[in-house]
């Protein structure tokens, strides 16, 4: 089958390497268009971009997929079947209908729950013991497709977003080359979802990650690791955001956002006191600084034992 890729971040990079490799025919990549990041506004192309170009495949950075362009451009790439992982835009139904095989799409989520844009995330931050990836025949709704094949794996108890993210990456890459060999042998199943059991996952917004200590120290560790390293979970001190990106839930008592203990020693730790249960805090970003462990926060006298963290 003649394959049109589309995916725009890292994920999506690790998913088209996978196929690459495993002999399947890219005949083209569709993306995001290059952006301007970085405190010297340099412009850089998605990861996507980067990987397709080493590897010598067509790369097209389309503004819409609704013209008469973008229609020009997919009947002369012809694509027996597209593959989507995070590209970041919503296919229309001109797209949708055209391949011979229909259009795939990777979910890194357990569909039918957690529709939406930060399955990921919302998975940690809700105390899942487990989530997977899904592989789906796309339609017009958001997630609605039939699921074609999924993979189950744990969330453990100090797996954070980073983590999360690379194993769906790793997992979901495979289970997609799999399920696009399937598709071409004729032997891919489908299953309508069961749209009673969905739920969905919001974008993070700032207000997501700002931690309130009247809420039990076991939520907010799974809080924080679900937005960790980024957007990252954070509270104020004297006015100034403080990041924290380690953090263990103790069993300790004492008024919310209260610094029970600081210690400089070492690595070292600040325990905070929660509704219910406390924080042992073990790595902290300051506002304007880098990463650094909770000892060296500490020892710059930064914080001390008594302080509050709002």
């Amino acid at each position: 089958m003649k394959i049109l890729f589309m995916g725009t971040p890292e994920i999506s990079a690790i998913c088209l390497r996978r196929l690459i490799d495993d002999g399947h025919d890219i005949v083209a990549v569709v993306t995001r268009e290059d952006k301007v990041r970085g405190r010297g506004n340099v412009l850089t192309p998605t990861p996507t971009k980067v990987l397709a170009l080493e590897c010598g495949i067509p790369v097209y950075e389309p503004t819409t997929l609704k013209d008469e362009a973008f229609a020009e451009l997919l009947s002369s790439i012809d694509p027996d079947l597209i593959a989507v992982v995070a590209y970041g835009k919503i296919l229309p139904s001109s797209v949708l209908n055209y391949p011979k095989y229909g259009c795939i799409n990777l979910h890194v989520s357990l569909l039918p729950k957690y529709r939406g844009a930060a399955p990921m995330q919302r998975a940690i931050m809700n105390g899942e013991s487990e989530t997977g990836v899904t592989v789906m025949y796309m339609n017009e709704g958001l997630d609605t497709g039939d699921i074609i094949s999924k993979e189950v794996f744990p969330i453990g108890p100090l797996d954070d977003f980073e983590a999360i993210h690379d194993r769906s990456a790793d997992i979901g890459g495979a289970l997609l080359s799999r399920t696009v060999i399937d598709i071409g042998n004729g032997t891919a199943m489908r299953t309508p979802q069961a749209d009673t059991e969905a739920t969905y996952a919001a974008k993070i917004e700032k207000a997501d990650c700002k931690i309130d200590f009247t809420l039990p120290a076991k939520r907010l560790d799974c809080i924080i690791r679900g937005v960790t390293p980024i957007p990252g979970a954070f509270a104020y001190l004297g006015g100034k955001m403080l990041k924290i990106y380690k953090a263990t839930p103790v069993e300790r008592n004492g008024e919310p956002g209260e610094v029970l203990e600081a210690n400089g020693i070492g690595t070292g730790y600040i325990i905070v006191a929660c509704g219910e249960g406390a924080l042992r805090i073990e790595g902290v970003i300051p506002e304007g600084k880098g990463r650094m462990s909770a000892g060296d926060f500490v020892r710059g006298r930064k914080i001390a034992k008594g302080d509050v963290l709002s």
